[in-house]
Formats: C-alpha cells, structure tokens, sequence
C-alpha cells in the first residue's frame, strides 16, 4: 500500500480510493474514470493512468485523430491536457491533507513534433511542498522513443485548508 510523502500523515483520501481500487480488476480504469468524471475536459485526451503514488504520477494518452493538429501531430492543447492532469494528480496523492493546492499558472515549451503515443511524467519531492505559496511542477511529456516533445513547468499555489 502506498503512504503518504509526508511522515506521519493520514493518507490522502484520492491515494486511499486508488489503493482500494488496485485491488480488484480494471482498477486504474475505474479510477481514471473517476478522474475524468470529476473534471470532463480531462476525458477528451483519454487518459491511461501507469503510476501514482506519493512524490510520482505517470499517464499515457494514444496519438488518435480526435487530439490531432493540422499537420498529423498530438495538438499542444492535448499535451496540456495531459501535463495538468499529472501535476494536479501528483499534488492530490502527495499533499498533507491539512494543504490545497490550485494551478496558479503554466509555462509550456514544445521540444519537438509529437508523432506517437505519450507518456507524462511529473515528480516531487517532500522539501519541495513542505510550505505554504508557490511550488513548481515540471512535467517531461516523452514520445515512445523516449524523446521530450514537451516539459511544462505548472506553478501550484498550495494554502493550509480552512478550517471546518
């Protein structure tokens, strides 16, 4: 079962449902079904969920003509997609769960032409959302041969919760 990042903090309760739902068949779909009926527009890049766990969230999304440009490749909006849900997914299974988090803005370089199937990466580490006020996210979106396409670096404002 996976912890939380923090020691001694319960386990937040997006983390706890994955883990029970690891448990039976078609769990990473259910919760990536879950997910993309929490918040639609994430549903529209067809996510596939590889990994999440404390301090790591890893998706993958088929190059399919509906996220497609003009020019055959994965839209720069689809990439998007997929690097906002991998850095808000990473910040809900690695927060204390006395924190919340908002994207307050992002900054997307496109490194190269995305002509296959993708895969987002987004990682963090304790000391980086250990406080209170602006923590960086870079997400490195790879091609299947392993080539960044696209790195965004999403700014999350995190706040202690109100209380009650």
């Amino acid at each position: 079962m996976s912890t939380a990042i923090i020691k001694n903090e319960p386990i937040p309760m997006v983390l706890r449902r994955l883990n029970s739902l690891m448990k039976i068949p078609f769990g990473k779909k259910l919760f990536t079904l879950a997910i993309c009926t929490k918040s639609p527009y994430f549903a529209s890049i067809k996510p596939k969920l590889i990994e999440l766990r404390p301090g790591h969230s890893e998706w993958s999304m088929k190059k399919r003509r509906s996220v497609e440009n003009h020019l055959g490749t994965v839209h720069a909006l689809a990439m998007g997609n997929i690097c906002e849900l991998a850095a808000g997914t990473l910040m809900e299974v690695s927060l204390s769960t006395r924190k919340r988090w908002i994207p307050k803005d992002t900054h997307i370089e496109y490194l190269a032409k995305a002509k296959t199937d993708l895969r987002a990466l987004a990682n963090i580490s304790y000391q980086e959302i250990d406080s209170n006020g602006d923590t960086h996210v870079i997400v490195n979106v790879m091609d299947l041969e392993g080539t960044t396409v696209v790195r965004a670096k999403i700014n999350m404002w995190v706040s202690d919760k109100k209380a009650g």
